[in-house]
Order: structure tokens, then sequence, then C-alpha cells
């Protein structure tokens, strides 16, 4: 098992590097997008099934994970990880507070290299290439894996600078801008409501149009994975609404993985659901680990562990 600290800036190429796999695989590679989705009665009360085919689409896994862990300082926060995660697929992280979702979610795009102290042991791989490798631009792996976090994050700027900031920061050649800025919105499913007034600031936009906002704003650097963290955490249920929505729709393009507390919306939204929960040891120290990860009907129907049927059914957690 290999162990990867952070880079230090000195060693971080200005060039970006391709990390020597394509984003977009041939046709022939490509699944077919996933089902119409029925959202389950909220009178029932364990959340019921997106998927109700007889047969599952076919998996081909982006991004995974083999004995993944991760440590702060000598504390390790995350034991032992074994996942994948299928393209144009919605996968749901969930499990108690305090269980590691969100910090094996920013793995995936090296987040966790920002936190002083912080290390990742294990493997963690992008279309079968080490994304901790030496070699491997930690910008790059941000672009082709964006990040949408919990609290809608807009730049003090106006709408269509939100947008247009990643392409230009990386210094693309655009032949219109403008077309890359409507492109975005309207895959966010943002742009009729602000094409009238995109030099305006985006702090004037709603909660909810925000967190579309960011959305977009990670779309516009084309990315092939979408990691969001609580995305819905601090929106009112209309809100929530449309990012669901949006997410369903989103998954034709994008590998979607998220992290949510709210298991009605990992049963409306997802395609796989990985449970994770916090183990105590004989020091009384809590690591996060993952207990089971399959097929959402699998998951909210007949779990394979008696630990993920006893929190999808409310008895802790």
């Amino acid at each position: 098992m290999s162990t990867h600290t952070p880079p230090s800036a000195a060693n971080v190429n200005s060039e970006p590097r391709v990390l020597g796999v394509r984003i977009n695989p041939p046709a022939g590679d490509m699944t077919e997008s996933s089902p119409a989705r029925e959202v389950p009665s909220s009178s029932v009360p364990v959340p019921q099934p997106v998927h109700n085919d007889e047969t599952e689409p076919t998996f081909s896994p982006v991004i995974e994970t083999t004995d993944l862990s991760v440590f702060y300082g000598d504390y390790q926060a995350v034991r032992s990880v074994d996942m994948s995660f299928g393209m144009n697929m919605i996968t749901a992280m969930i499990g108690p507070s305090g269980c590691g979702k969100s910090t094996v979610l920013r793995c995936f795009n090296r987040m966790n290299d920002l936190i002083i102290g912080a290390r990742v042991a294990g493997t963690v791989t992008y279309h079968g290439q080490d994304m901790y490798a030496e070699e491997v631009d930690t910008i790059e792996v941000r672009r082709r894996v964006g990040m949408v976090f919990q609290k809608p994050n807009p730049f003090p700027k106006s709408i269509y600078d939100n947008i247009a900031y990643g392409p230009r920061v990386n210094g693309w050649k655009i032949d219109s801008v403008d077309d890359l800025v409507e492109e975005a919105l309207t895959k966010a499913a943002l742009w009729d409501e602000v094409k009238d007034k995109l030099k305006q600031s985006a702090l004037a936009l709603s909660g909810g149009q925000q967190q579309r906002l960011c959305i977009a704003r990670c779309i516009a650097v084309q990315p092939d994975v979408i990691l969001m963290d609580e995305p819905c955490a601090s929106l009112d249920p209309i809100a929530t609404s449309k990012i669901e929505d949006l997410m369903q729709k989103l998954a034709s393009d994008y590998t979607i993985i998220i992290v949510t507390h709210n298991m009605q919306q990992a049963a409306r939204v997802s395609d796989r659901t990985a449970f994770f929960t916090a183990e105590v040891d004989d020091d009384g120290v809590r690591h996060g680990r993952l207990v089971e990860m399959d097929w959402t009907k699998q998951i909210f129907t007949t779990p394979a562990d008696d630990r993920t049927e006893a929190y999808i059914s409310g008895r802790f957690g």
C-alpha cells in the first residue's frame, strides 16, 4: 500500500498535463442513459428504490479506489475503502455524521491535498490511471473532476464572469465566450432565469439559483465527473427539487457522485448507493468505514449488512 502526501507548490508544473486517459471513451464504451426514475411516496417510512427494472444498467467504472485510507496527522479518519463509480451514473454516499463520506469524496479530485497534515494511502484511479501518481498535475485532475460544495459559493462577480472565469484562468482560446456562458447556464437549467441580467452580481441570486450557477461554473471547464458535497443541504424543498431534476439530466453527460444525509434524496436520484459508518476502536477513536456499496434498489430493499438496514430504517444515525 502506497502513501501519498500533497506536493509542494514548487513541484507543481505550470503546464497542464493530460492524465494519460481519454475524457470521452469511444461510443462503444458508453453506457445508455439511466431509465426514468419514480419519486417514492413521502408517506413510506423507508425510501423506495429508484430502479424497478429486472436488469441493471451496464457498469463501466470511471473512478475506483483500492484500500483507500485517509489520515490527518496520526489520526486515521477513513480505513480501507474499496469503491467503484460507473460512467454516466449518479452514486450517493450516505451515512451518519463523522463517518468519512466527505473526506472520501475530496480524495477524488485531491482537495485533501490542500489540508495541512492530510495524506492518502491506497490507490485512487481515474479511467485506470493513478490520480496520485507523481507526474499527475492536480490542476488537470480538478478540471476533469469538478466540485460543488454544500454552501453555494459564487464569486463576487457578475453571473457572466462567474461562468467565464474558469476557461479564462486556464488560458483557453474560445471563439465565443458568450456561447460558452449560454451553454453552461442552459445545461444548469438557469439560462432562462438569468439571460437578461448576466452582468448583474451573482450574489443577488437566490440560494437555489446560486447553487445552479456553481454547477454551471463547474460545467464550463468541461469536466468528466462532478462531485457534490450535500448540494441541497442549505436549500428549500423547491430549490432542492430543481437541483435533483438537474442532476438526473446531467447524468447523461457526466458521472455524478454526491454526499447526502437525505436518504429520500439518495433513493430519488441515485443509481448506486454507498453506506458508510463510524467504528470505534479499542482506544475509543472513531474511524470511517464503508459498510457496503450496491445498486440503490438493493441497498434500500435488501441490504447485505444489518448495519445498513438499521440505518435506513432509522434505528440509528
